[in-house]
């Protein structure tokens, strides 16, 4: 069985002694049940792992010895930025969630027209926090030692009149486009901009047409917005980035 994954917010280092975070180590003492000397692995979000063990528990609280530093990577030669009007209910975890799985770079939460959730200051930035735990979470349980960026709520209005990064390929999902994802050139950056419950409203579908975005289906259905994104990555990575198969072998483990 693979040592349990944890992500450290502080920076790790070789050899060093630390205590992990609470909610890390209420997780390994009280859903784990882990005991002194059990293997981890540890990372901080900056890239590589580090092995370790735990050197003793006091209640709650767990130490852990760092061993040596593993510059192992689990990233995707493709980065997809994920543009996702704010969804309700669990909705936003799962995408978030499953996004990191398939290998997002970043994600922007916007607030759209036709989100059902609205939300704003104290509050909007709670649940940035709680999102940005969502995708520590997942990239403790894919792999990942980087942990994708969840920027800050805001309007999709203001994010779009903001200019586009050099050589991004800019996409978003439209069910009446007249191009598929196979019919686009492959690129290295793109940004995909997926809507909420409804989709873009026509004014913002304009809006991001006039500031670069090509519209692209997904197929005959009419998918669900915490469906189409993650179709789409999944087409994306399978298109230009690691679910490509290489030698014969699949190179995505399924848990």
């Amino acid at each position: 069985m693979n040592a349990p994954r944890f992500y450290c917010r502080e920076a790790l280092s070789p050899g060093a002694h630390v205590e992990l975070p609470e909610p890390v180590a209420r997780h390994a003492v009280r859903v784990l049940r882990l005991a002194a000397g059990a293997p981890l692995v540890l990372f901080d979000g900056r890239g590589g792992e580090y092995a370790a063990r735990i050197e003793r528990i006091e209640r709650d609280r767990v130490f852990a010895e760092l061993g040596g530093w593993s510059d192992v990577e689990r990233e995707s030669p493709l980065a997809v930025t994920l543009i996702q009007a704010v969804q309700s209910g669990e909705k936003m975890d799962y995408t978030i969630q499953k996004a990191v799985e398939l290998g997002v770079s970043s994600i922007v939460p916007v607030d759209s027209r036709r989100s059902v959730v609205r939300l704003a200051g104290e509050r909007a930035a709670r649940r940035v926090a709680h999102w940005q735990g969502v995708a520590a979470a997942a990239c403790e349980q894919c792999g990942r030692n980087q942990v994708p960026l969840v920027t800050p709520l805001e309007r999709l209005d203001a994010w779009l009149a903001r200019p586009a990064p050099p050589d991004t390929l800019r996409l978003m999902l439209a069910p009446d486009a007249d191009m598929t994802l196979g019919d686009v050139a492959p690129a290295a950056q793109v940004q995909l901009l997926v809507g909420a419950e409804g989709g873009l409203d026509p004014q913002e579908a304009t809006a991001a047409r006039a500031t670069g975005f090509r519209a692209v289906r997904l197929g005959p259905r009419i998918l669900r917005t915490e469906t189409a994104g993650l179709a789409a990555l999944a087409i994306l990575q399978a298109l230009w980035g690691d679910l490509r198969q290489h030698g014969g072998e699949d190179n995505v483990r399924v848990r």
